[in-house]
C-alpha cells in the first residue's frame, strides 16, 4: 500500500493530478469564451452554454460504464486510452465548420474524458493506505481545480490573441504533453483484484449504492453543488463581458485563477476531516459559498473576484469531503460507488445552466445569486442527515467496544 509522503505517494499522486489537469482543462475550455461563441455562431446564451453542459452531461453518463468495466480489466490502461482519445478530439475541434459540429465534438470529448475521473478515486482507494487516502484525494481534486483554472485562462488569452480555433490547437498540444507524463509517472495497480465483467452485477452494484442512505447524502450534495458552481461561472462570463464591465475574453479567462482557492481548500479539507467531522466540513464549505455569492452582488469587479474566490474555496472544500465520504462508506464495489457519485456530480453540473437560465432571464445576476443560495439552503439541510449518520456510527462503535470489554 502507498503510505503518505513517500516517494511512491508523490509520484503516483502527481501523475493522477496531471491527468486531472488534462481532463478538466478540456471540460471547461469554452466557458470563458461563451459570449464569443454565441456571437460568432449567432446562438443564444443557453445554446452557447451547451458547449459546456453537453460535455459535462456526456461525461457524467459515460461514468456509468467506465467504473464497472475497470473493475474487470484494470484501471491504468483505461485511463490512458480514454485520455489519448480525448486529446485527439481536442485537435479535431480546431477544424469544425458549424456550431452543431462543435457540439458533436464536445459530446465525444465528454465520453472520452470520463475515463479518468470515474476510475482515479477507486484507484486511490485500492492503492493507498487508509492514512494516505484523504490526503491523496484532496491533492487529486486540487488537480481538478488547477485544470479547470488553466484551461479557462488559456482559452481566454489565446482566443483574444489568435481566435478560439488556435486556442483549441494549443490545448491539444498541452493535453498531449500531459498524457505522456501521466504514462511515465503512474505505476501499475498493485492491489487491484480483477472481477469478471457482468452487466447484471454492474446495475446490482449501482442499485445497492442507491439504496445506501449514507452514500445518497453525498450524491445529492455533490450534484447540487456542482450544478450551481458550473452555472454561476457560465453566467458570470456574460455579466462581465457586458455593461458596465466590458471585460475581454483574456481577462475573463484570468478571473478563473480564482480556482487557486480550490487548490488550497481541497487538501485542507482532507486534513480537517481527520480532526473534525465530515459533516462539519461540508457545512463550512456551504457557509463560505453563501458569503461568496453575496459578495458578487456588489457592482465591483474586485468584489466579484472576492466572491468567486470564496465560492471556489467553499465548493472544493465541500466536494473533497463528500468525495472522501463515499470512498470511506462504500463497503463493496468502490469503483462503482465513486463512479455513481461522479454521475450525480456531472449530471448536476450539466443541468446547472438550465436551472439558472430562468433566474438570469427574469432578474439577471441577482437572480443567479437567488437560485444558487436556494440550492445551498437545501444542501445545508441534507448535511444534517450526514451528521446523524456520523453520530449513529460513533454510537455503534462505542457499543461494540463496550461489549468487547
Amino acid at each position: 500500500m502507498i503510505e503518505p509522503r513517500t516517494k511512491a505517494f508523490w509520484k503516483t499522486t502527481i501523475a493522477l493530478s496531471i491527468g486531472s489537469l488534462l481532463i478538466f482543462a478540456n471540460v471547461y475550455f469554452t466557458q470563458p469564451i461563451l459570449p464569443i461563441i454565441a456571437a460568432e455562431f449567432q446562438v443564444s446564451t443557453l445554446a452557447a452554454n451547451l458547449t459546456v453542459s453537453l460535455v459535462i452531461l456526456a461525461l457524467g453518463l459515460s461514468l456509468i460504464f467506465y467504473g464497472p468495466f475497470s473493475d474487470s480489466i484494470g484501471r491504468r490502461g483505461i485511463m490512458i486510452v480514454s485520455m489519448a482519445l480525448a486529446t485527439a478530439t481536442t485537435f479535431v475541434a480546431v477544424f469544425v465548420p458549424t456550431f452543431e459540429m462543435l457540439l458533436i465534438v464536445r459530446i465525444l470529448q465528454g465520453i472520452f474524458l470520463a475515463g479518468l475521473p470515474s476510475i482515479a478515486v477507486a484507484y486511490i482507494g485500492e492503492e493507498y493506505s487508509a492514512r494516505a487516502l484523504s490526503l491523496a484525494i484532496g491533492i487529486y481534486i486540487s488537480g481538478n481545480t488547477i485544470g479547470g483554472m488553466f484551461g479557462r485562462a488559456l482559452s481566454g488569452i489565446i482566443t483574444d490573441v489568435a481566435g478560439w480555433r488556435a486556442a483549441f490547437l494549443i490545448m491539444g498540444i498541452v493535453s498531449l504533453i500531459c498524457l505522456i507524463l501521466f504514462i511515465l509517472l503512474l505505476r501499475p495497480s498493485q492491489q487491484f483484484k480483477r472481477k469478471k465483467f457482468n452487466w447484471r452485477q454492474m446495475f446490482t452494484d449501482y442499485h445497492t449504492h442507491l439504496l445506501n442512505k449514507q452514500l445518497r447524502i453525498a450524491y445529492f450534495i455533490g450534484g447540487m453543488h456542482f450544478a450551481i458552481f458550473v452555472g454561476h461561472f457560465s453566467y458570470v462570463t456574460f455579466l462581465l463581458s457586458s455593461s458596465p464591465y466590458y471585460l475581454p475574453a483574456s481577462l475573463i479567462g484570468l478571473l478563473f485563477l480564482t480556482y487557486l482557492a480550490g487548490t488550497i481548500s481541497s487538501p485542507l479539507s482532507g486534513k480537517l476531516a481527520a480532526r473534525f467531522s465530515k459533516s462539519r466540513c461540508v457545512q463550512i464549505g456551504i457557509v463560505i459559498m453563501v458569503v461568496g455569492f453575496l459578495c458578487t452582488l456588489v457592482h465591483s469587479v474586485t468584489s466579484i473576484i472576492v466572491g468567486l474566490l470564496l465560492n471556489c474555496f467553499g465548493f472544493f472544500f465541500a466536494h473533497s469531503t463528500a468525495s472522501s465520504w463515499v470512498s470511506s462508506r462504500a463497503a463493496t464495489a468502490k469503483a462503482s460507488a465513486a463512479g455513481l457519485y461522479l454521475i450525480f456530480y456531472y449530471i448536476g453540473g450539466s443541468l446547472g445552466p438550465l436551472y439558472l437560465e430562468p433566474f438570469w432571464t427574469l432578474y439577471h445576476w441577482e437572480g443567479i445569486v437567488i437560485g444558487c443560495i436556494l440550492v445551498l439552503l437545501t444542501t445545508g439541510l441534507i448535511s444534517l442527515q450526514m451528521k446523524k449518520v456520523e453520530r449513529s456510527t460513533a454510537l455503534e462503535e462505542n457499543l461494540r467496544k463496550t461489549s468487547n470489554l
